[in-house]
């Protein structure tokens, strides 16, 4: 069990890192250099919403230390909109500017293609609903542990 346990644990980031190059190999196909791909996951995850840095964090848009740093860049390079929050002045929110907004609708499609694309590979809404279900009880079982610790 202990070796299934580690390989599903390395499978995991493996992935994640391999969505990331899958985006950034998107990113170039499309001539977009002014944004990395772990910010375009950032944009992507916020879409048409408005929020703050935490709910970003919070979330789990973004899991990297750097987040500031990474909406520094988008705002900077006109994908995002920053604003200082009315009810409390310590915090901003951000949101897609028009920029965004193409960069968001274009990606949207490619992901869309990419999921219906799933099937060829025998993938089917049914094995992504099992998967989810799998990762969800692991998720909890890491909160479980954070909270009360491992309990033998």
């Amino acid at each position: 069990m202990k070796a299934l346990y580690f390989e599903t644990i390395t499978l995991i980031e493996r992935l994640h890192h391999l969505f990331l190059d899958v985006v950034k190999t998107e990113l170039d196909r499309l001539h977009i250099f002014d944004i990395n791909n772990v910010q375009c996951f950032i944009l992507y995850n916020v879409g048409k919403s408005e929020m703050t840095v935490g709910e970003i964090s919070n979330r789990g848009y973004y899991l990297g230390s750097n987040v500031s740093y990474n909406l520094k860049k988008l705002v900077e390079n006109g994908y995002f909109i920053q604003e200082q929050a009315k009810h409390d002045k310590r915090a901003s929110k951000v949101r897609l500017s028009e920029k965004g907004i193409k960069l968001y609708d274009r990606l949207d499609k490619i992901f869309t293609h990419q999921a219906s694309n799933l099937k060829y590979n025998g993938i089917v809404d049914q094995n992504l609903t099992e998967t989810l279900k799998l990762l969800r009880k692991i998720e909890s079982y890491w909160s479980f542990i954070i909270a009360h610790g491992l309990v033998e």
